[in-house]
């Protein structure tokens, strides 16, 4: 192939990639909002075509597509591109809707202002890499590598922080062991406890609006007393014995003291609301567990969980005895069953196939577990203000973390298919961010296990 059809199929997949992203900014992100800012959608379409470009560079590497040239320049290219949207772009941005959002800031000001606020975030950028042993101090300032060393620290850890939650969550969540008994009978109880509550919350509402209403009426009848008080004798008995008559003089409630228990008895339905809630929730969860599909989730729970001992384990060792792998795992795994098992095939053929399937699962979960993570996390705390903002920076976590992705996946693949990867990212210490990523997932996921079980541990409304 020819360098112009290289870049061809290039521009043709970026493109596919852009409307890709496009559609997902339009039908999951936005569409609870009419008013979608063009800018904003933009950019996160083009980070998110760069984004996948590094991982079709990935797989067009392990099966050989394109001259090698081609694909040296797209590597460079591409990365020039994401390091400047993720660098300068996104964050000058971010800070300008920030600060236009700030009420007495005059719109003369703002510029200036995103200006300062987008240099001090450079310094501090910059400065990120000062207590890292992350490249070589004979880098220019311009060069890839002090882009992507720095992205590649926050990235990472992001990435680890995010993968030792999910290795202790993914089992948590999907295997029946850890589903809490609740019967049918224990979610009406609380069901009839949350109601009774709401009653008696009802009652004294009713209480303190009928003593208001006394009170208004009391205060009424008083300005008439006061009206007659210099009529006649017969006009003067008649009103006393009114008085007496009249029940609005009478057995007035203490509303303040009402009130204080208004407030107690709405805190405790609050509380059996989310009971019940949980309960509701427990219930559908065991019946789901009963299904095909939730034995099916059931199994990969107890998958998962062994892998999550086993990384904790591997993470535990690479950090005490600063250990890095030399070889690619399915490499290794092909050299072990032959030597083992005696099985007779060729390690160079089948690891190439092995590791493009490999690479391919990862960049396919990868993608789809981020973009969920950040749909979910966009509608939980976004609103019709802060909506562009909370797209930017996602926007900025992406190209992070698929940056980051590139040099941690570089260990997943063969030497002989990594050698461009290498070049283009430059003398960057890759055994650094390998150790980081392990210390990092570690203390991840052990808090994790530990949140969960206290969280399991909690103990229900009474």
């Amino acid at each position: 192939m020819s360098f112009l059809e290289d870049t061809l199929i290039i521009l043709i997949s970026q493109t596919i990639f852009f409307v890709g992203g496009w559609i997902f900014f339009v039908k999951q992100l936005f569409r609870d909002y009419e008013v979608h800012h063009t800018l904003v959608q933009l950019i996160f379409s083009v980070t998110f075509a760069l984004s996948c470009t590094m991982f079709e560079l990935i797989i067009f590497e392990i099966i050989g597509y394109l001259e090698s040239s081609s694909r040296y320049f797209h590597w460079n290219m591409g990365l020039y591109f994401l390091l400047f949207m993720v660098i300068a772009l996104i964050p000058f941005y971010i800070a300008y809707f920030c600060i236009s959002n700030v009420r007495f800031v005059s719109k003369n000001m703002i510029r200036p202002l995103t200006l300062f606020v987008w240099f001090i975030y450079l310094y501090f950028f910059w400065k990120i890499g000062d207590p890292f042993p992350i490249l070589s101090p004979k880098q220019g300032i311009f060069s890839i590598e002090q882009g992507v060393s720095r992205i590649g620290v926050i990235g990472v850890t992001v990435m680890a922080l995010l993968s030792g939650f999910g290795a202790v969550n993914y089992p948590y969540t999907s295997m029946a062991i850890f589903i809490r008994p609740v019967t049918q009978s224990d979610v009406l109880s609380i069901e009839k406890k949350l109601l009774q509550t709401m009653d008696m919350i009802l009652v004294k509402k009713k209480r303190i609006a009928l003593a208001e209403n006394n009170s208004l009426g009391r205060n009424q009848y008083m300005l008439d007393q006061s009206n007659v008080k210099n009529k006649g004798f017969w006009t003067n008995i008649l009103s006393s014995v009114g008085s007496i008559a009249n029940p609005l003089g009478q057995g007035s409630e203490n509303i303040n003291q009402l009130r204080q228990e208004i407030s107690s008895l709405e805190e405790l339905s609050r509380q059996l609301f989310l009971e019940a809630h949980d309960a509701r929730t427990m219930r559908e969860k065991i019946e789901w567990s009963r299904t095909f599909q939730g034995k099916y989730f059931n199994f990969l729970g107890y998958f998962f969980s062994l892998y999550c001992i086993w990384k904790i384990f591997i993470s535990t060792i690479n950090i005490v005895f600063d250990r890095v792998g030399k070889k690619d795992p399915v490499t290794r795994g092909l050299e072990l069953a032959v030597l083992r098992l005696g099985v007779d095939i060729d390690v160079g053929f089948w690891s190439q196939h092995v590791s493009f399937l490999l690479v391919g699962c990862i960049v396919l979960t990868s993608i789809r577990g981020l973009l969920l993570t950040l749909t979910k996390f966009f509608y939980k705390i976004s609103s019709s203000k802060s909506s562009n903002i909370i797209v930017l920076i996602l926007a900025q976590i992406m190209g992070m973390y698929f940056c980051s992705s590139v040099l941690l996946m570089r260990m997943n693949m063969p030497p002989e298919y990594r050698i461009i990867i290498t070049q283009v990212l430059g003398d960057l210490q890759f055994n650094f961010y390998h150790r980081w990523f392990d210390v990092i997932f570690l203390v991840s996921a052990l808090t994790s296990i530990f949140t969960l079980y206290l969280a399991h541990k909690q103990p229900s409304v009474n």
